[in-house]
């Protein structure tokens, strides 16, 4: 809660975190996609949720501990 709220009082509307600690190769690629898709026009939520239906394509990192601890918080 002490993160995010100082964010907050620091004027970030959005802030994208990880619930657990997260495997870096497959954090990159999440980042990448998701960022590719922000430049697309799409929502920050929509990017996350492709980003993550991308990974999750990939059997390497389709198991739930690679894709799932990130959230969009408002």
């Amino acid at each position: 809660y002490g993160l995010q709220r100082g964010f907050k009082i620091a004027g970030v509307n959005k802030i994208m975190m990880s619930l657990w600690e997260v495997e870096t190769n497959a954090t990159k690629m999440l980042m990448t996609e998701f960022y590719k898709n922000i430049v697309k026009g799409r929502s920050s939520y929509e990017a996350l949720r492709i980003a993550q239906r991308e990974l999750k394509k990939m059997r390497i990192y389709d198991n739930p501990y690679y894709w799932a601890s990130f959230i969009i918080l408002d």
